[in-house]
């Protein structure tokens, strides 16, 4: 059967089905006939792995909906079974985004359809604090409703295991294994949210409970009396992006002694279809626009945005002239770190063995740190599970050594063992209070990043994001890849290639000498080249979206010239993949 037939037919048997909702039937019929339509949201079901679901949110076996979110639920119910786990039961939370609240919902009923125990929370919530939720309830798992970052019409799954982090690849499968035998059309048990209650099986997660996690959150600021020394001068601009950070963000940074905080007023306002910006990422530049405004008009010195799950945040600082530059994920994490190493010092809180865990797509300036301070850095791949992994195995091992911090570049970071998922919270805390700290020394977060580059070299990275999208879209990411291991490359933008590095074979290239070497990590899609001018390319399709994501971590000692450089290997990156 042609993959056109094949999605003609489920396209069918959706529209036969007699228990089909009145909005999904009439969804459907606005796509009679649309062949292209019906093999884009029939030709294929969503993949599940160990980052979830992510698609559109329409019907279709491809696409976020009830039917898929209760089949994907369904298929967790079973690992949750296979542990024993149903009475430990599972923390259920979700975003702002359209759906949300219902995907979640129809999530719940499952699970209690399946005799397991639930925890609901009441409303929007960040997923840091899902994560936490997980560890403090003492529940096995934990499914979180969000697309983070996304465009308003996505929407997504996260599932989390008992230690608060995503699940792993092994039981992801399993996951995926029962996914696979439950029909989407009615395959899953649900019981009633009502019902639930009833027999004790649903627990509803207030207000309360946020207290409990911005204590947790409280308790790693190193240095909070920094705020307060400044606290008549200093001035923060926040923004959640119309997402879950709207209340627990201003609410720590009251806490913590912030005194004159403003918020954007049109984006304090939940919705899921983000109508102030074109995407709630805070990576863009563009979406601080309405902050910058009143930064200019209240003399701030800092603006700061999360996403719509409050799990990843943005900075746009003052800069020497007066004017705001935005602080990318890969600074922000350098900063952090030398930070967290500096104030800890200084109040006798670094011990022996402390740690920090990045990944490897992150800055090499967090290496120079960690090596100068005495500080052990780990290298692990994308995905924040794999820090809250390194985390896990410290405290199985009983190893001594503190954890200082865990980040991406992709403006995700985590302070304390509270949670095993980035946390907007607090980070939002903590990247104020080395405001604070700053400050008090007359100057910015700028001024401060400049003096990193003074003290360890000039660093600077490039991401470039090469979307493959429609029906062919996974089979030519799949050639791309195929492509580059096929025929290695020597050179990058005709620099000469020193090493390269094969996850997915789990070895480590030298070009000169022909010498393989075991990486120690785990097998993963990943690309890693070290040029010999010592700058470093990674190649990696990513977990959420239909494209091939390419980094580039370079240093040097002239800014333009690794602009320029930049450029070139964006180049170089581009005529790779056009197959």
């Amino acid at each position: 059967m042609s993959d056109q037939a094949f999605a003609q037919a489920e396209y069918e048997r959706w529209c036969a089905y007699p228990k089909l909702d009145e909005a999904t039937r009439q969804e459907l019929l606005t796509i009679q006939g649309d062949g292209n339509a019906i093999l884009m949201r029939f030709g294929t079901s969503m993949s599940f792995g160990t980052a979830g679901l992510r698609s559109t949110m329409c019907a279709g076996t491809a696409c976020m909906n009830n039917y898929t979110v209760a089949q994907a639920t369904q298929g967790i119910a079973v690992l949750i079974k296979r542990e024993g786990g149903c009475e430990r039961g599972v923390a259920v939370a979700y975003d702002s985004r359209n759906n949300s609240k219902r995907f979640a919902q129809v999530a719940a009923e499952v699970l209690a359809g399946n005799g397991i125990r639930v925890y609901l929370f009441d409303s929007v919530r960040p997923t840091p604090e899902l994560s936490f939720a997980v560890r403090e309830c003492g529940c096995m798992a934990g499914i979180n409703i969000t697309a983070s970052h996304n465009p308003k019409e996505y929407n997504g799954y996260k599932a989390y295991w008992e230690d608060g982090a995503q699940l792993s690849p092994e039981h992801s499968r399993v996951v995926a294994d029962a996914i696979a035998e439950v029909d989407v059309l009615g395959g899953a048990q649900r019981m009633p949210l009502d019902k639930a209650r009833e027999e004790g099986l649903l627990t509803l997660l207030d207000e309360s409970f946020d207290e409990v996690y911005l204590n947790a959150v409280m308790e790693t600021a190193i240095a909070p009396e920094e705020i307060k020394k400044v606290s008549e001068e200093l001035k923060i601009v926040y923004t959640p992006l119309h997402g879950a950070g709207y209340r627990l963000v201003p609410e720590i940074l009251r806490r913590m002694g912030m005194k004159h905080l403003y918020t954007v007023p049109e984006q304090m306002v939940l919705d899921g279809n983000f109508p102030t910006v074109k995407k709630p990422n805070p990576e863009y530049a563009n979406v601080f626009a309405l902050g910058v405004a009143i930064a200019e008009r209240e003399g701030s010195d800092l603006i700061i945005a999360t996403d719509p799950d409050a799990d990843r945040v943005g900075v746009m600082s003052r800069t020497a002239n007066g004017d705001f530059a935005t602080i990318t994920g890969n600074q922000m994490g350098a900063l952090l770190l030398d930070y967290v190493i500096r104030a800890r010092r200084a109040c006798g809180k670094l011990s022996c063995g402390s740690y920090a865990v990045k990944s490897i797509v992150s800055t090499a300036l967090a290496e120079k740190i960690a090596l100068a301070n005495g500080v052990k850095l780990y290298d692990v791949f994308t995905g924040f599970k794999f820090i809250g992994e390194v985390i896990k195995n410290y405290e199985k091992s009983g190893k001594e050594g503190d954890f200082l911090l865990g980040f991406e570049e992709s403006y995700g970071y985590l302070f304390g063992t509270y949670a095993r998922d980035k946390d907007a919270v607090g980070a939002t805390m903590m990247i104020v209070e080395m405001t604070a700290y700053y400050r008090s020394r007359g100057m910015t977060l700028s001024d401060a990043l400049e003096n990193l580059y003074k003290e360890y070299g000039l660093y600077k990275e490039g991401v470039l994001d090469l979307y493959m999208e429609g029906v062919h879209g996974p089979e030519r990411l799949r050639r791309t890849m195929d492509s580059l291991r096929s025929s290695p490359l020597t050179h990058f933008a005709e620099v000469p290639i020193a090493f390269l590095t094969d996850h997915s074979q789990r070895y480590t290239l030298n070009l000169k000498t022909g010498e393989r070497t075991p990486t120690g990590m785990e097998a993963s899609n990943v690309l890693y080249y070290t040029l010999e001018n010592g700058d470093k390319i990674i190649v990696r399709p990513s977990g959420t979206e239909p494209k091939i994501k390419f980094y580039f971590l370079c240093v040097g000692e002239d800014a333009t010239a690794l602009d320029a450089k930049i450029q070139e290997y964006q180049k170089a990156a581009e005529a790779l993949t056009a197959v």
